[in-house]
């Protein structure tokens, strides 16, 4: 009853603020037929890849954004201020991917939250530029949002999960081109892979103003001890999106042991989510200076590594 009772309590709330939000900021006529999107490389924390390098981008991720028609650039956690003023000018996106580094503390946050304050800048000003982040990339945003760490132990490791869809998914901007089929499968079936011990329960996002008047809830799920976490979710007025789950796994990830869906209509979500948020960053009107620059800068200047027989992933690159 008290479940009940709650879950009311939270979609009065979510329409309230859903009425309120104002409506995203596009460019009408912006169309870049040549997006970059960057992925911003996580911290070495396992001993095993340390020998490698200090930096990694699993090769799902690049493969993934890759699918929806977009190239990928590399973002490394040790340049200056500048330089990442100088690439957030030259691409169209950021893709913060799953890691495990502190929300707060980490390189990871650090840079993540300069071209977090650029994009939310630049969209104000009408420069459309998209953002993504996948599990702990989503937590971040939400921690650049409140301003502080609100996650809690919410478990769902290695197991995939139909989604719990809010009224507000069928309105939204992630899931406006799925067909319905689609959008069945996505909540009767185990179509997203999940591998976190803690995410933002919906409780934390109703109780936190700052969060439930920036971002719309699409979507959530029931831990492993029981919380109800929000899996999936996307800014009310700037084009930010996060999910608690790892969409690239279900079509460039095969580890036996691991429980990555494969079946078609996990393949066709993947697909579909990289297509939207490309088609995101072809609004993005951002460029190199010069085609020299934009081909030195490009992931293609790297290889990756070879890793199943060590890592969960089949490639990593490492910097």
């Amino acid at each position: 009853m008290f479940r009940e009772g709650f879950a009311a309590y939270v979609c009065l709330l979510l329409v309230r603020h859903c009425a309120n939000a104002m409506p995203l900021k596009r460019h009408q006529d912006a169309v870049n037929n040549r997006p970059i999107i960057g992925i911003l490389a996580q911290e070495v924390f396992d001993d095993v890849m340390k020998p490698f390098g200090k930096t990694y981008i699993p090769d799902s991720y690049v493969k993934y954004i890759e699918s929806g028609g977009s190239r990928v650039v590399p973002i490394r956690l040790t340049l200056t201020s500048t330089e990442y003023e100088n690439i957030f000018r030259s691409i169209n996106g950021l893709l913060l991917i799953g890691g495990s580094p502190d929300l707060e503390t980490s390189d990871f946050a650090r840079v993540s939250r300069i071209f977090y304050e650029l994009a939310v800048k630049a969209n104000d000003g009408g420069d459309y530029f998209p953002i993504w982040g996948t599990c702990f990339g989503m937590q971040l945003l939400t921690a650049l949002v409140a301003g502080e760490n609100l996650l809690t132990l919410t478990p769902a490791e290695n197991i995939t999960l139909p989604l719990n869809l809010t009224a507000y998914v069928h309105s939204s901007r992630m899931f406006k081109g799925f067909p319905s089929e689609v959008m069945t499968a996505l909540s009767r079936e185990p179509l997203t892979g999940n591998f976190h011990n803690f995410g933002i329960t919906i409780k934390t996002f109703a109780e936190n103003e700052k969060l439930h008047k920036f971002y719309t809830v699409l979507s959530t799920n029931v831990a492993e001890n029981g919380a109800t976490f929000v899996s999936t979710m996307e800014a009310k007025s700037y084009p930010f999106y996060g999910v608690q789950w790892h969409p690239e796994v279900n079509c460039f990830q095969w580890d036996p042991d691991m429980q990555f869906p494969h079946s078609p209509y996990a393949v066709r979500v993947s697909s579909l989510l990289a297509e939207f948020f490309i088609d995101e960053g072809r609004r993005s009107l951002h460029s190199y200076d010069t085609p020299d620059e934009e081909a030195s800068s490009l992931i293609y200047n790297y290889s990756p590594m070879y890793t199943q027989n060590f890592t969960r992933y089949e490639q990593i690159y490492f910097f």
